[in-house]
């Protein structure tokens, strides 16, 4: 999962938010009532908020009831029920809690300044630390078998793809997704012009829902800050695009759905932050587009759990997690009502979700000096009260991470109400000795301009890390493969199973003249029903041993409960590509 903090070089974040909940009411009421209104306000600075309806308020209720609290409507979203607003009345978020007919208003602001050298703790786990990545160099891989007749160069570096089937001698040959299919992936983008994407890439098809912020993001690339649909700045939705559907082309590996469409629903920043607004835009795009997958590899910022009243947090933080958890869900049940099926990850935090215990992690910015977010705080995680969103929202397919043994991934979330399914997300201390190799973690592609931005190739192009791979096409291009680990991974292992799913058993889809189209409640339980079970270990408390490269070995447990067929590590167990499209 994209974890969500100040990665190098990024500065400033946004989403401090000050929200009210109010009664619902009929939309000509709301509007009626709002209008009335002639109290005078403050005007101060411009800012922008995301105002969301109450249910059953028609969007046109919802604009005036808006305009008369001192708002102007930039943009709304019928569907779901909010709008992006701006506003110079200091008390706008005063007039919409007393506005009937809308839940409350989200005031964006700037909130700081981050250092130059913040990592990302997403980074730590899903590309190892720095110091993790040092020991590597001259270090083997897991051994792999060699590469057979009819697979792509790389295939033999595919722990993952072998482990589900998804093979020249499994799915690949059954049903190797249709372009009738589309999956999209919202996250931080898609290099389209990759060479082992771009078959598969539908630009037309393909948004962004974000613009750079230059306090945030860096520099923008290009003129508007809207980066183009095929542009991949951080390198994650890239490879999530990659595991689902890179195609049989004779070039690097091959995706669990060699032949599905592929489209990028951007709604991740540069930094890696995945702000409310966006995230609601793509799932609603996705919806109204005849996607029939999303995978969706992040949480939505800034708290890693979304507690209705949690007492550490201040009024207006519970009333911002309980519009995050609210709308998101909105967008979830929209998107499944027009054929789309939702896949999260479960998350990095090695906890058990059914009983997170302390988040001391949120909200994650901003941040001081040295890296630090000023107001995280230890929060007590209440179980019934607190969800991390998307992954626990409902209707959303939750995937855990597992290692080159079949393993749950050391860092990889659980729990027996939270984990439907699991999948390959590799863990580079899957190893004989718990020392960390790339080889067990997931191979997918790299986008080039990241990889020199991030220094992995030297002048010449050469990597000069062992966790990433270069090859070329028959015309000279290079393309890049970098290892990445995570749950982040394991989700579009699922997402890819997924469609073949809608490829094999799905119908026609009159909506959409020309695609095919599968109920997701469906195409949720053939994915489930044909996963492969796999038991809880014995003894239930695994223990996990990694060498570490600085630290020495270090000891960690984690506690699966349940059955065969459904239990906290595996839920309904590994997806398997061959058996989903081999089940009647």
């Amino acid at each position: 999962m994209r974890k969500i903090v100040l990665s190098a070089a990024m500065s400033t974040a946004l989403l401090a938010t000050t929200l009210a909940v109010t009664q619902s009411a009929s939309a000509d009421t709301a509007a009626q009532t709002t209008a009335q209104s002639t109290t005078k306000t403050t005007q101060g600075a411009t800012t922008r908020y995301v105002v969301l309806y109450d249910a059953g308020t028609s969007d046109a209720a919802a604009r005036s009831a808006i305009e008369a609290a001192g708002g102007t409507v930039l943009s709304s979203n019928a569907e779901v029920g909010y709008a992006l607003v701006e506003s110079a009345a200091t008390d706008f978020t005063a007039r919409t809690d007393a506005a009937v007919g809308l839940v409350g208003a989200a005031a964006d602001r700037s909130i700081g300044k981050a250092p130059a050298d913040v990592a990302s703790s997403a980074d730590a786990v899903e590309k190892l630390t720095q110091a993790e990545r040092a020991t590597l160099a001259g270090r083997s891989t897991l051994k792999s078998p060699a590469r057979a007749p009819r697979q792509e160069p790389l295939a033999a570096l595919q722990w993952d793809m072998r482990a589900i089937g998804a093979t020249t001698d499994g799915s690949y040959r059954t049903q190797p997704g249709s372009k009738k299919v589309t999956v999209g992936i919202i996250d931080t983008g898609v290099d389209g012009t990759h060479p082992d994407i771009a078959p598969n890439f539908d630009a037309a098809g393909s948004r962004n829902f974000v613009t750079d912020l230059p306090d945030l993001d860096g520099e923008c690339e290009v003129a508007g800050c809207v980066d183009p649909v095929d542009v991949d700045d951080d390198g994650h939705g890239t490879h999530v695009a990659s595991t689902i559907g890179s195609p049989v082309n004779g070039l690097g590996i091959a995706g669990v759905a060699p032949n599905v469409n592929l489209v990028s629903l951007r709604a991740g920043q540069d930094s890696g932050y995945f702000f409310l607004q966006p995230t609601l835009d793509a799932l609603t795009f996705a919806a109204d587009s005849g996607v029939d997958v999303v995978n969706m590899s992040f949480y939505v910022d800034p708290w890693l759990y979304n507690c209705q009243a949690n007492p550490a947090d201040t009024p207006a933080e519970q009333q911002q997690q309980r519009i995050i958890v609210a709308a998101v869900q909105r967008a979830i049940d929209y998107a499944r009502s027009k054929g789309v099926l939702p896949v999260s990850a479960s998350g990095n935090e090695a906890t058990d979700l059914g009983a997170p215990g302390v988040d001391s992690t949120s909200p994650d910015y901003p941040v001081d000096a040295d890296g630090n977010p000023v107001d995280a705080r230890d929060r007590t995680i209440d179980n019934a009260t607190c969800l991390n969103v998307p992954a626990e929202n409902d209707g959303v397919v939750t995937v855990n991470s597992t290692g080159p043994s079949g393993r749950k991934a050391y860092y990889s979330n659980f729990g027996t109400e939270q984990s439907d399914v699991s999948a390959p997300g590799g863990d580079a201390y899957d190893t004989p000795n718990g020392r960390s190799a790339p080889g067990g973690m997931i191979l997918a592609a790299y986008p080039a301009n990241v990889a020199k931005a991030e220094g992995t190739i030297d002048e010449n192009g050469e990597p000069n890390t062992p966790m990433v791979l270069r090859e070329k096409t028959k015309d000279g291009q290079d393309a890049y493969y970098q290892y990445l680990q995570g749950t982040s991974m394991a989700a579009p292992h699922a997402a890819g199973v997924a469609g073949l799913v809608v490829s094999e058993y799905g119908k026609p889809d009159p909506a959409h003249p020309g695609t095919l189209t599968l109920d997701p409640a469906l195409t949720q339980a053939i994915l489930l029903g044909t996963a492969t079970d796999t038991p809880c270990p014995v003894p239930a408390e695994f223990t996990y041993r990694r060498v570490s490269a600085t630290a020495g070995e270090l000891v960690s447990t984690a506690t699966c409960a349940g059955t065969l067929d459904d239990n906290g590590f595996y839920g309904e167990g590994i997806v398997n590509a061959l058996t989903a499209v081999s089940a009647f």
